[in-house]
């Protein structure tokens, strides 16, 4: 189990990848194309259009048909669409239409892979957390590894990022057998009220994320009056703390359950924030960043796992509503918060994210152990004996 959990960790690392090329690209299609704010903006609208809205669909599909390959098909298109992206600068729609079809590479992947993570995790939340801190990993490596490419060789060095996805494609069709079949393990009634909560949540704490990851380096200039690299450093951390705390959650929600580590993990970021907020200085607002990240991803290993207790008939479409729209939905925050930022300034922006907590935390009142409504929501049906044990691998 370990070995193919840490696979598709990996695959969502390289997928997640070209989500977070797309901003870290935007700027250099405007430098080097003169491309307009409003045409850059439209590519980050092409990916979230095609990342977001398909993923429930998918999900579905990926439920009621045997598609293992769709994981493996969706990461390759990812990559070939961001990969390609920079080589038809000089054509705006082309470019546009790629990063579309990156993002439902994108909408392709989660759904599928979310499953098939889940079958190999079993009931185990520390194993599907590192299934989701892949993802971190990716929004994390992709502006490390773009910036030096496009400052040395400008936007057609996306091309350079196709080949991870092709290798990772490759991989996960080689090694296809029952692990990555999809089909269903579990058997019990779907709890749509408590989902729905748990959506809001994940909604709530990805809205607060991007609100950070947009606004830590404006922050850091603008009200902290640091440097650019201390600035950079600041987002460094942050998004390095995200994927220790999306570790941690997996190890306590094992311990302690999956409800109480949603509810202590949204209201856990608060503190922190204010702490953020209020305090200066050059070492203590980095510190207070990486635990605030720590903070804020604690809950999503957990809501993805969570989402799929609720909807055992449908782990597809519960992990391509948690993994993608939940997420694609909180991004959409953004413009409103820089409206914010254009009349308060970033430290505005920071005040404001300091009400997300609370409001997860309020929601998160909400849920309840999964099956406790019906003790029909067990494990699994007696004819799928293999993905009845818990924390074992199908296949």
């Amino acid at each position: 189990m370990r070995r193919k959990i840490w696979l598709w960790g990996a695959a969502h690392a390289v997928d997640d990848l070209y989500q977070g090329l797309v901003p870290a690209t935007l700027p250099y299609f405007v430098l080097d194309h003169r491309y307009s704010y409003v045409a850059a903006s439209g590519l980050t609208l092409a990916a979230a259009l095609g990342s977001s809205v398909p993923q429930p669909l998918v999900g579905v599909l990926v439920d009621r048909y045997r598609l293992g390959w769709m994981a493996a098909a969706g990461v390759a298109l990812a990559g070939a669409g961001l990969g390609l992206s920079g080589l038809a600068a000089g054509a705006y729609p082309m470019v546009w239409v790629l990063i579309l079809l990156s993002g439902l590479g994108v909408a392709m992947f989660h759904p599928a892979a979310g499953k098939a993570a889940r079958e190999t995790a079993g009931e185990s939340t520390t194993a599907m957390s590192i299934f989701a801190a892949g993802g971190s990993v990716g929004f994390f490596l992709a502006p490390v590894l773009a910036t030096p490419a496009l400052v040395a060789w400008g936007v057609p060095a996306t091309v350079l990022f196709l080949p991870p996805a092709l290798v990772i494609a490759s991989i996960l069709l080689r090694t296809k057998g029952p692990e990555l079949a999809v089909r269903r393990t579990r058997s019990g009634r779907d709890e749509w009220r408590p989902f729905l909560a748990l959506t809001g949540i994940e909604v709530v704490r990805s809205a607060a994320f991007f609100g950070v990851n947009t606004f830590i380096e404006l922050y850091w200039i603008k009200h902290l009056h640091a440097g650019r690299g201390v600035a950079g450093a600041a987002l460094a951390v942050f998004l390095i703390g995200g994927v220790a705390g999306t570790l941690a959650g997996g190890r306590i929600a094992d311990r302690i359950g999956a409800v109480r580590t949603v509810q202590i993990g949204a209201i856990a970021a608060l503190p922190l924030l204010i702490a953020l907020r209020l305090t200066g200085g050059p070492i203590a607002p980095l510190i207070l960043a990486a635990l605030a990240g720590v903070a804020m991803n604690i809950p999503f290993a957990v809501l993805v796992k969570l989402g799929q207790d609720y909807l055992p008939g449908r782990p597809g479409t519960a992990a391509g509503i948690t993994l993608g729209l939940g997420v694609s939905i909180g991004g959409l925050f953004a413009p409103l918060l820089g409206l914010a930022a254009q009349h308060l300034g970033p430290q505005g922006v920071f005040a404001i994210l300091c009400a997300a907590p609370p409001a997860a935390w309020l929601l998160g009142l909400l849920l309840t152990e999964p099956g406790a409504a019906s003790p029909a929501a067990g494990p699994s049906s007696p004819p799928d004996r293999a993905a009845a044990a818990p924390g074992r691998a199908v296949g």
